[in-house]
């Protein structure tokens, strides 16, 4: 195999561009080989921002109506809040709402109705992110079963999961995680990657024919970050080559990680300060709003997410919660195609 692309590369906020303007929590990202992007906004909704440069926000029309929140704090915890979101078949979009705790599907003139709001006879918790595999199923993370999941970022907590939506409904595969976020396939579909936030790892596991998880393990790094810095992981994406890229929210970083499981740079734009102190809390179990609010760099503040896009898929596209546009960067090597790509 050839040399990896990414050891030898790292990016700086002078190799950024943007595109967008006036977002709203662009936290998930989705490309199409036309140009375009979907990105997630908190206002109820997505943004389509078109291959010129254009955009129109394409609002959820709801039965039911929410409250805007009315402050920073209530703005990452209450009314509705579009987080993951997938492409279905038919061009309608899976989005998996972390303010309402439902599933939903959207369809391209904005009416959304709830796909799932219950597992088990039980309400579905903090839902996080939906992927769609080449099956057509649905791979769904719960983040926590916690109301205010501000209050689930504890190193005690561990009460997410993973389910899976296919022809038999919705079931939990994997249970036990630490604030689970993004999740990803492999090339092949043979593992699935599970962000643990609060883990602050990513954990793997073997995929069955049937959807089936077993043997869980930690991939690369048990606590990622830069040497005695740790850090809270949110999205991940897989490149062409088999290495899994990835956001450090909050201290604002982007990594990759190596088939071979080692961790590498790719672009840091960390609040240091404000970063440890929200660890050293975090590790005493005294993480608050306050902290974590307090942190952020300067190029789109708290990254969540990396997307592969543009023609050849070698366009990074990185999503954030507190961002108000998207930065992009080229990649030396092109990202692993979505499920959706060649629909």
């Amino acid at each position: 195999m050839n040399r990896n692309p990414i050891l030898d590369f790292t990016v700086t906020a002078s190799d950024l561009s943007y595109i967008g303007e006036d977002l709203q929590r662009p936290e998930c990202i989705l490309a199409k080989p036309d140009g375009s992007l979907w990105a997630a906004d908190a206002r109820g909704g997505v943004v389509h921002i078109k291959p010129d440069g254009s955009q129109e926000i394409i609002t959820q029309i709801f039965e039911e109506k929410f409250e805007e929140a009315v402050d920073d704090a209530a703005r990452f915890t209450e009314g509705t809040l579009p987080n993951g979101m997938a492409f279905g078949r038919d061009g309608q979009l899976y989005i998996s709402n972390f303010g309402t705790d439902v599933l939903e599907v959207m369809a391209p003139d904005g009416e959304t109705t709830t796909l799932y709001d219950s597992i088990d006879g039980e309400p579905i918790g903090k839902v996080n992110f939906v992927l769609r595999d080449s099956k057509d199923r649905l791979w769904l993370t719960v983040s926590t079963r916690i109301k205010n999941w501000m209050q689930a970022i504890s190193p005690d907590v561990a009460d997410g999961y993973v389910a899976l939506a296919d022809e038999s409904g919705l079931r939990i595969v994997a249970d036990g995680f630490a604030f689970t976020n993004e999740v990803r396939l492999d090339a092949k579909e043979e593992y699935i990657y599970i962000v643990e936030t609060t883990g602050q790892c990513v954990s793997r596991m073997k995929v069955a024919e049937d959807g089936a998880l077993s043997n869980r393990e930690v991939f690369g790094p048990s606590k990622l970050g830069k040497p005695g810095k740790n850090g809270f992981p949110d999205g991940i994406t897989f490149d062409a080559y088999g290495n899994l890229w990835g956001t450090l929210v909050m201290s604002d970083e982007i990594f990759a990680i190596t088939p071979e499981g080692e961790y590498h740079v790719i672009l840091d734009d960390n609040n240091e300060a404000a970063s440890e102190a929200l660890e050293t809390a975090f590790r005493n179990n005294e993480a608050t709003p306050e902290l974590m609010l307090a942190t952020g760099g300067t190029i789109a503040p708290w990254f969540a997410s990396v997307t592969f896009g543009g023609p050849d898929l070698k366009t990074a596209y990185i999503g954030s919660l507190r961002g108000t546009r998207i930065p992009y960067f080229t990649s030396p090597v092109a990202g692993l195609p979505m499920a959706h790509w060649n629909d």
